[in-house]
């Protein structure tokens, strides 16, 4: 059953927004008002569903996994029905990231939720769980570490004040290492150590890197490392924090148990029983792989930082803006050829978005960074560079962006020159292929048009939008004096036909 709780509130100056974190273990939903620049919790819902238990030897989650998921889900969608889409994120982790079926779910999902719902990399987890638990915390100087052990991956996170500089998720969590060492719920000596040796093998790829960098404190957020506190409190072994004597005396009195039914530690929940050895484990692993003493628990985690994260984008500081800008200077863009480009392309979105249906603000969002980064391939080659600059989109680690935001910015990077490739545009979503074929369309002309890299600036120029025909209106006598121009927009004409749209020119 969730748990829930309410918080009343009557102020009028404020605008309610809500994330949802479909976890590999438990889905979380909260709902918060903005008031003044502060969020303040109206509802907080919580369920085990443990996605990642339900992913099969194929990696495929199971219908029984999928039904858990969604049945949760519909719960979830009656709170935030009379919220706006833009008021509302939907983010998948480790087992969706996983699931080789996850589209399958994802589209069911969204139809349940009314709006998108996003897969998330590991790494930009780790900067959403940073950013839940650093408006959580006093904003002090100095480094810290933030840690957050899932269902099926754990994240670290070294920065300061509200800034990540070291960002990593690792293959491990209390669900998957439940499956690969507790399957039948048996609790051993041997077992045990087996899940602390797997999670410290595991650390290795970080463990220099991160000693190196150092912290001046640690913290702990979501179920896991929750419990664990709270069991080292009701059984008077900690104060607050967790140590790692606290956690070496927590493992002992683990291991006196038969099974995870027998588990008898005040504070633990019966649904947390389960994979709890496997969640004891992997801190223990971690406490020794990091040499850590004393880690303090945050309230802050994922969707925390998914409101934050909406804030900022609701007042124009979204971080993809900055990952957008950081990429062009990195690959040495021509920032002033993009920007033409980009006004061209967005000058016929805002004539044609009523009639193509892409009214949506990330349509505009979209064919915005499409613009910018559709170059960046050129570091690598300039044959083929419209490919290397997909691929970079696709494969990059880009904050703030999810994997399918990846995919479809590297789509209309992909397809902004020569022949139109139709069969990317096949891998995306069935509700999407159409709008993103149009944006691509739009980009391709801007790209075209801006071919001389002339300072000189282009005419006004009339786009129309009709099904899949598009018009384009000249001031009378330009393409006459611009033959070149002319030739490129009959030679885009025939491209256009491989996927049934017209371009028309006058």
């Amino acid at each position: 059953m969730p748990q829930q709780e309410i918080a009343g509130d009557n102020n009028q100056d404020s605008t309610l927004l809500a994330a949802i974190d479909l976890g590999s273990n438990s889905f979380h939903m909260m709902v918060a008002r903005l008031a003044h620049g502060e969020l303040k919790p109206i509802d907080v819902l919580s369920e085990k569903v443990q996605l990642a238990a339900g992913l099969d030897k194929n990696k495929k989650l199971t219908e029984a996994a999928q039904e858990r998921g969604l049945e949760c889900l519909s719960r979830f969608a009656q709170r935030i029905v009379s919220l706006p889409r833009s008021a509302v994120r939907i983010v998948g982790t480790n087992a969706l990231r996983e699931a080789k079926n996850s589209a399958e779910f994802m589209e069911q999902a969204e139809k349940i939720l009314g709006t998108d719902l996003e897969v998330i990399a590991g790494r930009e987890e780790a900067r959403l769980i940073y950013l839940g638990v650093s408006h959580t915390l006093a904003d002090d100087l100095g480094k810290r570490l933030v840690i957050d052990i899932g269902g099926g991956s754990t994240e670290f996170v070294i920065g300061e004040r509200f800034e990540p500089q070291e960002l990593e998720s690792l293959h491990m969590g209390c669900v998957s290492y439940t499956k690969r060492f507790f399957p039948d719920g048996v609790i051993t000596a041997q077992r045990f150590q087996q899940a602390k040796t797997a999670a410290m093998q595991e650390l290795l790829s970080i463990r220099a890197r991160y000693r190196d960098l150092g912290w001046s404190s640690c913290v702990g957020s979501s179920g896991t490392i929750k419990a664990i506190r709270n069991a080292l409190v009701s059984s008077g072994l900690s104060d607050d924090a967790i140590t790692a004597q606290g956690l070496y005396h927590l493992q002992q009195k683990l291991l006196t148990f038969e099974t995870v039914d027998d588990i008898d530690l005040e504070s633990i929940k019966p649904e947390r029983r389960m994979v709890l050895p496997a969640g004891i484990a992997i801190l223990s692993g971690i406490f020794e792989s990091l040499n850590i003493d004393k880690l303090h628990y945050s309230t802050g985690a994922l969707r925390e930082g998914l409101l934050y994260d909406t804030i900022g984008r609701l007042a124009h500081e979204d971080v993809r803006e900055r990952t957008i800008n950081a990429l062009a200077e990195r690959y040495h863009v021509d920032t002033e050829l993009t920007q033409r480009i980009e006004n061209t392309a967005l000058l016929g979105w805002a004539q044609v978005k009523d009639d193509w249906g892409l009214e949506r603000p990330v349509f505009h969002d979209m064919l915005s960074w499409a613009s910018r980064t559709h170059t960046i391939g050129l570091t690598i080659s300039h044959s083929q560079f419209h490919k290397h600059s997909a691929y970079l989109l696709h494969n990059s680690d880009l904050p703030g962006f999810t994997n399918r935001d990846q995919q479809l910015v590297a789509t209309l990077a992909r397809g902004h020159r020569r022949k139109f490739p139709k069969d990317e545009f096949k891998k995306l979503q069935k509700h999407l292929q159409e709008p993103y074929k149009r944006l691509c369309i739009l980009l391709r002309i801007a790209v075209l048009l801006n071919r001389s890299e002339s300072n000189l600036r282009l005419p006004a120029i009339i786009f129309r939008a009709d099904g899949k025909k598009l018009h384009l209106r000249f001031p009378e006598g330009w393409l006459q004096h611009n033959p070149l121009t002319a030739a490129d927009l009959q030679q885009e004409a025939d491209y256009l036909k491989v996927i049934d749209y017209s371009l028309e020119v006058e």
